[in-house]
């Protein structure tokens, strides 16, 4: 009988894409998927520690695979794996801890048990490669591709550098030929993804840098949708935003994280930049593109964040045309230079505060669909909603629901929005094609 396994992964897009390349390995070693919540051989919890509710959750889900199967492997990886392996080796319920970075490590540890109980090495001087692979997550059609990982920043608030490492990328050959083969396999859209995708490139040698990448996927890329998935505001340069607005093959969509609208916040989280200079950036980019959908992440209580600074933080994202974004209540991070300043705002102030701004997040979400009714937007399908419905997203990150075949996953349709539910548009495919009942090999 087949080992079984499960995994439980928690935070970002890019702990979903190892979860997805864990999958794949153990896959390819015959070893049998389960859900997270059924009976399995070994438990997997990709692990977050951008806050401390991420972390009492990764040691809750360990908890929980205990119980499911008192003789199974409970193994953890991720983020809280590799910054805080010790909090994780004292828990009675965990067998193995093993860092970022060590796949063929993680595989035998989850395959045999083989191994030392932790393993986790120091990935700020042990530049460990990146495993290429186009992944897919659960309901999605896209693929995502991871062209770079770890970051330099080292922004006051984020644990990420000591997490995942120093930063490293994958070389441009490799990245283009992985574009192929998703191409040959039929994939029409990647979403771009890395940890500081700003940062790619600076470790290669000869040197390039994003936008140099950028430029030979506008030229070769054979995929019909490029996104990128996030980019620090003071990293879009008028040559990627010229590069990606002038090209097809890029979406209009970008995420620039803010993470506050304050100045004096703004310069205690050690960014690189002010307010105006991402208005600035917001302007630029739907002047050249003006059905774009702009992203951002927002970061609320930080230490020293007073009333009067989140109502000007406050006004400034009201005030500002941003598609969505998510909101995250400050947490203490240990060994971040933020977790020694003073001035921490009381938890139930961040609650609020973080209320608030979800609150206008949502308002903000539902009046970027509403500009669309009426309009006609091309509709990468993927998937059957609850009700049914075919639903998937505009170029411009707008989710879309409209009825149609089966045969239409997958393809890129134009759609004419009538209405809004919620902040997604409801419309009818505009059928370009004689036969409604299959999909054009066109599409």
């Amino acid at each position: 009988m087949a080992t079984r396994f499960a995994i439980a992964t928690l935070g970002c897009k890019v702990n979903q894409y190892d979860s997805a390349i864990i999958e794949s390995r153990l896959s390819a070693r015959g070893m049998e998927r389960r859900e997270f919540s059924e009976q399995a051989d070994v438990y997997i919890v990709n692990t977050c520690t951008i806050t401390d509710r991420a972390d009492a959750e990764s040691l809750r889900i360990a908890r929980r695979a205990r119980r499911l199967n008192p003789n199974a492997r409970v193994v953890m990886t991720g983020c809280l794996a590799q910054a805080n392996p010790d909090v994780l080796a004292k828990a009675p319920e965990v067998d193995a801890v093993i860092g970022l970075g060590m796949l063929d490590e993680l595989v035998r540890a989850a395959a045999s048990g083989a191994g030392e109980r932790v393993m986790v090495t120091n990935l700020r001087k042990e530049k460990g490669p990146i495993e290429l692979a186009a992944v897919t997550l659960d309901g999605h059609t896209r693929a995502f591709l991871k062209l770079q990982e770890g970051c330099d920043q080292f922004c006051t608030f984020c644990i990420v550098p000591f997490s995942r490492g120093a930063s490293r990328s994958v070389e441009p050959r490799r990245v283009m030929a992985a574009l192929d083969d998703l191409h040959a396999r039929g994939f029409k859209e990647v979403v771009l993804t890395g940890v500081h995708l700003g940062g790619y490139g600076r470790d290669l040698e000869p040197r390039v840098d994003l936008a140099d990448l950028l430029e030979m996927i506008a030229e070769r890329c054979p995929l019909e949708r490029v996104r990128i998935s996030s980019l620090d505001p003071e990293e879009l340069s008028d040559r990627i935003l010229g590069i990606i607005s002038s090209s097809a093959t890029f979406c209009p969509h970008l995420h620039l994280p803010l993470q506050s609208g304050d100045d004096e916040t703004l310069s205690r989280m050690r960014r690189r930049y002010q307010r105006g200079y991402f208005r600035d950036r917001v302007e630029r980019v739907l002047r050249a593109w003006p059905d774009a959908a702009i992203g951002t992440d927002l970061i609320v209580g930080f230490p020293g964040e007073t009333g009067a600074h989140f109502e000007s933080y406050f006004n400034f994202v009201e005030s500002m045309p941003i598609a969505y974004f998510h909101v995250f209540p400050y947490s203490v991070r240990a060994g971040t230079t933020a977790a020694k300043f003073s001035g921490r705002v009381k938890p139930l102030e961040i609650k609020r505060r973080a209320g608030l701004m979800r609150a206008l997040g949502e308002r903000k979400r539902v009046e970027f669909a509403r500009r669309f009714v009426g309009t006609k937007l091309k509709v990468l399908l993927e998937e059957r909603g609850p009700g049914g419905e075919l639903q998937g997203y505009s170029r411009n990150y707008v989710r879309v629901s409209t009825q149609g075949p089966d045969e239409l996953t997958n393809c890129e349709v134009e759609v004419e929005a009538s209405t809004v539910e919620g902040a997604q548009l409801v419309g009818q495919i505009v059928r370009p094609w004689a036969d409604d009942t299959a999909c054009p090999r066109a599409c």
